[in-house]
């Protein structure tokens, strides 16, 4: 087995053993990019260069984690290296600054490998609204790998990275991580720093990991979470670590599932292997039950509603004035306003910019915007209640496989249906995770969603693990690149 093959924990144990080294590694996944990035096209900014002279120059005397490479989404601020968004607005930015998932990540000694493609300011859930390029799902080229963190997953699916750092703000790192057959986590909201990640919709920014298996997730949680002063929403909670009972196992414990989650919307082999994920957690001597969720056909429209209009008022900074893509033709101050974010701007971010400004706007405020924020209440009480009866919630992470490229995007009703059941976690502040749970006729990953309560990530993780174990996806599944 090569070396890009091995999950984080195995290249760990190798290290410690003396096996290989820093410099091995790095060269392992520089040659696995060489091969494989001009079919995924997954980076924006490459450091192929900068990582092999810094694996070089790791003493014998190392940080557990030094020499291991990690990617970067390209809103995460890296300090002398560019961070664009993958937007024309901030083609040439170049962040004075590291984000502090970036300092902590250092701090352990990681070679950042790489700045990773995402749909515009993270508005996508496909990859296809990149200013850059398209990235390609490894299992299939000819289709999305998902958003808007598909870069940072379709590396790590492929083998180019052993883990990869997303963003999520609604579903952006485990919706791509199911259309990959990969692990991805949406951590509670205030568990991760948002300090110097470029914002989108602030009450539902999260930074989460993108890993091969749960036990690197597990580890790259543990890396990044933390109280951070920086960062006024951050949650000052006591720290965890999350590999104390990732092998306790499952049993006796409760799992929900949402009956609407299986209704109208859902492909009929995702429902199936679902269904039969549920029949393996009984097996390992877990409770499961089936509830009904009543706010499930609010969801969408909430999360619509309350990001838009976050975005348009986080995004009126890029006015070609400060900073970003300033127009070359204009005649009056406004006409520089309007020139540069037309040209700035890509259409879906108009998009939402417009749809946000229009339900924060006079006579639209109280119909919209403040009865979203009500019922986003009433979602998070929903969401109570559940934890109060069950420790984890069950659904699929999407209601379909990868889809083509182009297939949805010129129906943007359709892709944002791509989000149905991932956006109540962003909503209610919940931590989520999507594990492989199997492929359908196409070959294509099936991602589950394991939903946990407040800061319960590790039980959310041992939930996952034991599920991860009894079914192996990894050993029986790889992508292959089809065209």
């Amino acid at each position: 087995m090569e070396l890009y093959e091995l999950t984080v924990h195995e290249l760990l144990e190798k290290l410690e053993k003396n096996e290989i080294t820093p410099e091995d590694i790095t060269k392992s996944y520089i040659e696995r990019i060489n091969n494989k990035e001009q079919d995924i096209q997954a980076f924006i900014t490459l450091l192929d260069k900068e990582a092999e002279e810094t694996a070089k120059n790791i003493e014998a005397e190392r940080k557990k984690y030094e020499g291991i490479p990690i990617g970067i989404k390209d809103n995460i601020c890296t300090k002398g290296v560019k961070t664009t968004c993958a937007s024309k607005m901030l083609e040439d930015f170049v962040s004075p600054y590291d984000a502090t998932v970036v300092e902590k990540l250092k701090d352990e000694g990681l070679i950042m490998m790489g700045k990773m493609n995402m749909d515009e300011f993270a508005m996508g859930s496909s990859t296809e609204y990149s200013y850059f390029k398209k990235t390609k799902n490894p299992w299939d080229l000819t289709r999305v790998p998902g958003g808007s963190s598909g870069g940072s997953i379709a590396a790590v699916a492929s083998n180019m990275l052993p883990w990869a750092l997303g963003s999520e703000t609604g579903g952006s790192v485990r919706q791509p991580a199911s259309l990959c057959g990969i692990v991805g986590l949406k951590p509670t909201y205030g568990l991760v720093s948002r300090y110097g990640l470029v914002a989108y919709a602030s009450s539902l920014d999260q930074i989460g990991p993108a890993t091969k298996d749960v036990e690197d997730c597990a580890l790259l949680l543990g890396l990044i979470a933390g109280h951070d002063k920086k960062d006024t929403t951050s949650a000052n909670v006591d720290k965890k670590d999350y590999l104390a009972h990732l092998k306790d196992g499952v049993k006796g414990l409760k799992i929900g599932v949402p009956k609407e989650f299986f209704q109208k919307g859902i492909n009929e082999e995702v429902k199936e292997n679902i269904l039969n994920a549920i029949e393996i957690y009984k097996n390992l001597g877990a409770k499961v039950e089936e509830f009904s969720f009543s706010m499930a056909d609010y969801m969408l429209p909430i999360y619509y509603i309350i990001a838009c209009a976050e975005a348009s008022s986080n995004l009126g900074r890029f006015d070609g004035i400060r900073y970003g893509h300033r127009a070359k033709e204009f005649s009056s101050l406004k006409e520089l306003y309007v020139n540069s974010r037309t040209e700035g701007f890509g259409d879906e971010v108009k998009r939402r910019i417009i749809l946000g400004t229009y339900v924060l706007s006079s006579g639209y405020y109280e119909a919209y915007y403040k009865k979203a924020q009500k019922l986003r209440t009433l979602v998070i009480n929903e969401f109570k209640k559940g934890f109060e009866k069950y420790d984890v919630i069950l659904t699929p992470t999407s209601p379909t496989t990868a889809f083509k490229i182009g297939e949805k995007s010129d129906n943007p009703l359709e892709m944002y249906l791509a989000d149905l059941y991932t956006v109540p976690v962003n909503i209610a502040g919940l931590p989520a995770i999507s594990i492989p749970s199997g492929v359908d006729s196409n070959r294509l990953p099936i991602g589950l969603q394991l939903i946990g309560n407040h800061f319960e990530e590790d039980k959310l993780l041992q939930i996952a693990y034991a599920f991860e174990q009894a079914f192996k996806f990894r050993e029986k599944y790889k992508p292959d690149f089809k065209k």
